[in-house]
């Protein structure tokens, strides 16, 4: 039996979120049962209340706002638990057309990927200015050459993932989720591909996106930070190269001089710099090298951690189909 549970995290979203419910489908091709489930955040208005009205399957709910990235994680976790086959993020506020999930299932359904992306028609939404589409399509730039993968849409919140995909996915930041999961499964191996989807009137301001020069910073550090995590090596030896080469052409310079200069100068002070810029690039690389251990004591602890979710998953899927389906409409909670 294909289980698809479509996962909506949920801060404060009465006003919204019983239209995104209403276009959710209850039926698709390829897939034998569907669940709503919804991650509420800490909300403090009428959110789970709207919830239970529209009949939503499933409720994970936080005593406190935790942030976009954990309830992800924690909506993730929950429909392992609850037997998903596919998965299918969306945002609460409408802004996707639910009537494209069919399409951002369809390449796992075929298996040509695990992650799937729904990329947003970003320079025909009346909604975006120009510089934030500017800035949408560079940061995506960046994203691809961080992955290596050829996502258009890196912030877009709209995906499908795999059983298997999910329960290789680990996010570290609070911020968001979005940018860390592609870099993630581009390291990771993981084949993710994007499908073009339709974006509905927006209904509010984005929450995630209060100031667009903060967005931009704290994007580019989760972007540093991630591939500081997967690939420490390398920005080491990069990072590390550029003080180690000018020392080296300054230690270069100061021999010339010494050798071949008739005058009694003894340029003293280029010896000193040549030879602290030396010695800056060489702990960079070992800072490196000792980072790269711990990656190595990360694989190996992410490999542990699969195996273990893996079988809690395959015990969560056994339990599933041993018990009588739950009733679209039950809301079975679960307190965080």
């Amino acid at each position: 039996m294909m289980k698809l549970i479509i996962q909506i995290p949920c801060y404060n979203e009465e006003h919204t979120l019983g239209r995104t419910l209403a276009e959710l489908p209850r039926s698709l091709p390829g897939i034998d049962c569907i669940e709503w489930l919804v991650i509420d955040d800490g909300s403090r208005d009428r959110t789970i209340e709207v919830a239970k009205a529209y009949g939503v399957d499933r409720i994970v709910r936080f005593p406190t706002n935790q942030g976009l990235a954990k309830a992800f994680m924690a909506g993730l976790e929950a429909s392992l638990k609850a037997g998903a086959d596919i998965i299918v993020n969306t945002d609460a506020d409408n802004q996707y057309s639910a009537e494209d999930i069919p399409t951002l299932i369809q390449p796992i359904l075929l298996h040509q990927a695990e992650i799937v992306v729904g990329a947003r028609p970003i320079w025909k939404t009346k909604q975006f200015s120009l510089s934030k589409k500017l800035l949408q399509k560079l940061g995506s730039w960046v994203v691809r050459i961080a992955s290596n993968t050829k996502v258009p849409d890196a912030p877009s919140g709209f995906r499908a993932f795999s059983r298997e995909a999910a329960l290789q996915l680990n996010v570290f930041n609070n911020y968001t989720y979005t940018l860390e999961t592609i870099i993630q499964a581009g390291q990771k191996g993981i084949a993710i591909a994007s499908v073009p989807i339709h974006t509905n009137p927006v209904m509010r301001p984005s929450r995630l996106v209060k100031s667009t020069p903060r967005y931009v910073v704290r994007s580019l550090f989760t972007i540093l930070r991630i591939f500081i995590i997967y690939k420490p090596l390398r920005f080491f030896m990069f990072l590390g190269s550029l003080p180690f080469s000018i020392g080296v052409l300054l230690g270069f310079r100061w021999l010339f001089f010494f050798f071949f200069e008739t005058t009694t100068r003894t340029r003293v002070p280029s010896l000193i710099l040549a030879a602290i810029l030396i010695l800056i690039g060489f702990q960079l690389w070992m800072f490196g090298l000792v980072a790269d251990l711990m990656a190595a004591n990360r694989r190996l602890i992410e490999e542990v951690q699969l195996r273990m979710r893996r079988v809690d998953a395959d015990a969560a899927k056994r339990t599933v189909k041993d018990v009588s389906p739950v009733k679209q409409g039950s809301n079975v909670h679960f307190e965080l």
